[in-house]
């Protein structure tokens, strides 16, 4: 029995003698490809949900203040007597009977339902329904309600980013008949 070399082959034949199978290095550089790979899509799925929560919760502002505004639309007479100008909600247990209540207890219920409906969807929330010529200005505990002129204003604010701090906001002006 012949030990062969190398060049005991034919050309051409020892290139394809060498390379037969990967080597650790090899299998250790594509680990490392497919790692940082699937790092990108990971970092790509966490901005995708962060992204889908804060529409969420803007969805939420915007569709709570929609119900106050029709809340205020079926209460003409609270409205014109300004019965819905920065009230605290309070309730009023007449307002579930056949009797009924007046339009101001009806716009404190509506307020305090409201504002309990807020706070369970939306994180750190604080909203004002308020009479406000400029309308988008002010901040949670300090709404800046002017209360001149006939326009409503619906402000509301969450934490967004759930860092503590109320920061996101949306307002919804509304002027009656």
């Amino acid at each position: 029995m012949t030990n062969s070399t190398a060049s005991d082959l034919p050309s051409g034949s020892h290139d394809l003698h060498l390379q037969m199978g990967s080597t650790l290095v090899e299998v250790l550089v594509s680990l490392l490809v497919i790692a940082g790979g699937l790092m990108g899509i990971a970092g790509v799925q966490s901005v995708s949900l962060r992204n889908n929560q804060a529409s969420y919760f803007r969805t939420q502002a915007i569709t709570a203040s929609a119900d106050m505004v029709e809340r205020m639309r079926a209460n003409k007479i609270g409205v014109e007597a300004g019965a819905y100008d920065n009230v605290t909600g309070s309730a009023t247990s007449s307002c579930f009977t056949v009797a009924g209540c007046t339009p101001a207890q009806l716009a404190a219920q509506d307020v305090l339902d409201w504002t309990t409906h807020i706070e369970s969807v939306l994180p750190e929330a604080t909203a004002v329904v308020c009479i406000d010529s400029t309308g988008d200005d002010g901040e949670p505990g300090s709404e800046d309600c002017d209360g001149s002129g006939r326009i409503y204003a619906v402000k509301i604010w969450w934490d967004d980013d759930r860092d503590g701090d109320a920061e996101s906001r949306y307002v919804t002006s509304w002027q009656p008949w």
